[in-house]
């Protein structure tokens, strides 16, 4: 998806409707969703392919041109002439959002172009040493298509992290982690009066099988749950928080860069949970560069 932001400045009420009138100053776009997880990855040194499908549209340009800057290979990308690219435009006026609207198509791609993706996905895995799968429910990550990528990956020996964001994790099932935070751990459990994490832990446990579970738990760190082993848990390392934003995506992106060359899970963890602390130190979405890693 593409992340557009428009900032202006208002001083003045719409005649039309009590509304401010934004006089714009400045458009920019940033790749978003699963590409701000690959730009992470790149940004740790990585040589990533992202594969996925856009719209053939302006703003799927505007997307493939914003990838490519951040040193991505798109050739992966499939365009879909009947869909919309995945946009979310934000107006901010004095550095303060005031609406967001999204342009979005979340119905299932066709055959054709599934099969398409399918090709590009399993070309990719041939070259690669880990897979993200990072889904945001825009109607690509179907359970077929999700199973299919999980075994595809693993058969060939490849460490999968997912990043889920579907109630049913059964689709999951075979990576190596999936790494919801607590709001989407109490959805796949059936709400917030399923009872306390490591008893939630439990039942997905057997929902993923054989696959780990990293639970991202904001200010309180992360809390590792695997087959047969006792937690984990990883306290936050940050000192001070200026902004969330995408940080999810930092956690998502450091554990497959470090499971990709050869860490075991756990110090796979404590290596993203120390990528998490640097990524909230910065105002904006950040992606966290490799020295910054080293200098913690």
């Amino acid at each position: 998806m593409l992340d557009a932001y428009v900032a202006g400045t208002a001083t003045r009420i719409s005649p039309e409707a009590p509304v401010p009138v934004v006089h714009v100053r400045r458009r920019s776009y940033v790749p978003g969703g699963a590409g701000n997880v690959a730009a992470n990855a790149a940004a740790l040194g990585a040589v990533v392919s992202l594969a996925g499908i856009t719209g053939n549209d302006e703003t799927g340009a505007k997307l493939r041109a914003a990838l490519v800057g951040s040193n991505l290979d798109i050739r992966p990308l499939v365009a879909d002439a009947s869909r919309v690219t995945t946009t979310k435009t934000r107006v901010t006026v004095g550095g303060h959002q005031v609406v967001r609207f999204d342009d979005e198509d979340t119905s299932p791609p066709s055959d054709a172009i599934f099969a398409e993706l399918r090709a590009a996905c399993a070309s990719a895995l041939d070259s690669t040493d880990a897979c993200v799968v990072s889904d945001y429910a825009k109607g690509v990550l179907g359970v077929d298509f999700c199973r299919w990528l999980v075994r595809e990956a693993r058969e060939r020996g490849l460490p999968v992290v997912v990043d889920p964001k579907q109630r049913d994790f059964s689709r999951y099932a075979g990576a190596t982690v999936v790494t919801p935070n607590l709001k989407e751990v109490s959805e796949a459990v059936g709400g917030v009066s399923a009872g306390p994490l490591d008893e939630a832990a439990t039942a997905l446990l057997q929902v993923i099988s054989p696959s780990a579970l990293l639970v991202t738990r904001g200010g309180d760190g992360m809390s590792l749950f695997a087959p047969a082993q006792p937690e984990r848990h990883l306290p936050a390392m940050v000192n001070e928080v200026a902004d969330v934003t995408g940080a999810g995506d930092t956690v998502v992106a450091a554990l497959a860069v470090a499971l990709g060359i050869g860490f075991e899970l756990f110090e796979a963890a404590r290596i993203a949970n120390l990528a998490a602390g640097v990524a909230v130190s910065h105002h904006g979405t950040w992606a966290v560069r490799a020295e910054e890693l080293l200098a913690c």
